[in-house]
């Protein structure tokens, strides 16, 4: 394909990525009168009940409830879509791929969709306790006024922080499949790897809440070590398989 038409067909994939968050977000705008902001506040009032109404989410604006709906209707469309934002990433690459990478690439499309779910439900299941060890740091008789969209700021970078987080390993293992990043290279690159994880979550977290931001890190350091190990295997495979065929060769 010459350049102008790969620039076509990157248009015609944001184009259809963006229509698949727009009809989310109508879906996320509906969704939150119903159910969605009782689930994101129910940290907070859980806490306010054990600190007799001395915590509570307030809106400072006249515009606060307002653009905080379509910050929660635009971040459920993005999660929602997710699958077809996910397929048109992995769709525009696969033209120039062999037949054995789009098998691969494929593949990981589909773990990486359910992956993604899994570590926004990892997020989502330890934000209570997160919200009450914050607010446990509140000094007795003294009341924690959360603003609403600095709250949902914080619930929004954790829950996807951390569903990025159970992504990124499924990419590593699947440059390592395409034999883009070896086994020996990942596992040498640790310490940068660690670097970038630490800054990634102290930039998704609140600049105070250390507890949260290792909570992030030490789950995704595991991930890293662990796409390490699957990489090595595959690559250990890999050698076994041409020592063999060099075997028969020689034979």
């Amino acid at each position: 394909m010459s350049l102008g038409a790969h620039l076509v067909e990157l248009r015609r994939r944001l184009f259809a990525a963006a229509i698949a968050i727009v009809v989310g977000g109508i879906i996320g705008w509906i969704l939150t009168d119903l159910f969605i902001w009782d689930a994101i506040q129910e940290p907070v009032s859980k806490v306010a009940e054990a600190r007799d109404g001395a915590t509570g989410i307030i809106f400072p604006t006249i515009t606060s409830a307002f653009d905080l709906r379509l910050q929660i209707a635009l971040t459920v469309g993005i999660v929602v879509s997710s699958p077809v934002w996910l397929y048109q990433i992995f769709a525009f690459f696969v033209p120039g791929l062999n037949r054995r990478e789009k098998r691969y690439t494929f593949a990981f499309l589909f773990s990486a969709v359910p992956l993604f779910f899994a570590g926004c439900a990892a997020g989502w299941f330890v934000l209570p306790n997160i919200v009450r060890i914050m607010t446990s740091f509140v000094p007795e008789g003294a009341a924690s006024l959360l603003t609403a969209r600095e709250y949902f700021d914080f619930v929004l970078k954790l829950v996807v922080a951390i569903g990025v987080a159970f992504v990124v390993p499924v990419f590593i293992v699947l440059l390592n499949f395409v034999g883009v990043w070896s086994a020996a290279a990942i596992i040498k690159a640790w310490r940068v790897a660690i670097l970038v994880i630490v800054l990634f979550t102290a930039i998704a977290t609140p600049s105070a809440d250390v507890i949260s931001m290792f909570l992030l890190a030490i789950p995704m350091i595991g991930l890293y070590f662990a796409a390490w190990f699957i990489a090595y295997l595959h690559d250990r495979r890999v050698s076994k398989r041409a020592a063999e065929l060099d075997a028969e060769l020689a034979g």
